[in-house]
């Protein structure tokens, strides 16, 4: 999670602070650190770090000026990037320390894969409404229920075999949530690379992209499992 998460923060400065690249190391290595944090059971003391982080994000904007007109913009982007890429991937680490975390962390995967897949295919051969067409014009309404029926299936699947201890409400209740949220937080991805005017969010992947782009659903889904299965405890 630590090099993932500096990963998808290099990706994410590169594309909305081109002229500043050079300037992100500060962020990036404190947003690397955040998963850390959580590791060692230091989750309690996240906001502190967040904070400390912000004054040393402005205070490096304060000293570094390039041009007034942008530095408040540079600024909210700095800050923006640092808590959507590593604070929202750190949920993963807290999801590992819950019990049956390493399930939770498959069911995840299978959530948003298994969606991905059935939205892919059904939105391909039967894809006829526009689902949000200004931020992804191939998406379709019909790939959407694909993908939520793909989750669906995905969350049974699991329920049937490696985590016997899901119910079948929580098949449904993580598939109808968890499902739909992966698929915004690929919209919302997209929403940033079109509005950054790129393509993919980085080459890391040949054929894939960039790391941004194989998290974007993740970065979405983990935080709200995550407290799905912190509050539903299951021993």
């Amino acid at each position: 999670m630590v090099i993932c998460s500096a990963l998808g923060l290099h990706e994410f400065y590169r594309m909305a602070l081109p002229g500043r690249s050079g300037g992100c190391s500060l962020p990036t290595g404190c947003g690397a650190l955040l998963p850390l944090l959580f590791y060692y059971g230091f989750g309690a003391q996240a906001p502190a770090f967040l904070t400390a982080a912000t004054l040393a994000i402005a205070l490096f904007y304060l000293f570094s000026v390039n041009d007034l007109k942008t530095s408040a913009t540079e600024f909210a982007l700095t800050v923006s990037g640092f808590l959507y890429v590593p604070l929202l991937l750190g949920h993963l680490v807290l999801m590992r320390e819950l019990p049956h975390g390493i399930q939770w962390i498959f069911l995840l995967l299978l959530l948003v894969m298994s969606g991905d897949t059935g939205a892919y295919y059904v939105g391909r051969s039967l894809g006829r409404r526009k689902l949000y067409p200004l931020v992804s014009p191939n998406k379709s309404v019909e790939g959407a229920l694909g993908g939520l029926g793909g989750s669906l299936l995905g969350a049974l699947v699991a329920g049937g075999t490696f985590f016997p201890e899901l119910t079948v409400a929580d098949c449904f209740l993580t598939a109808l949530v968890i499902g739909p949220l992966g698929q915004m937080g690929d919209l919302f991805e997209s929403l940033l690379k079109r509005s950054f005017g790129v393509k993919d969010s980085g080459t890391i992947i040949p054929g894939h992209g960039g790391i941004l782009d194989r998290l974007d659903s993740i970065l979405f889904a983990a935080p709200a499992l995550y407290y799905y299965a912190a509050l539903k405890g299951i021993s």
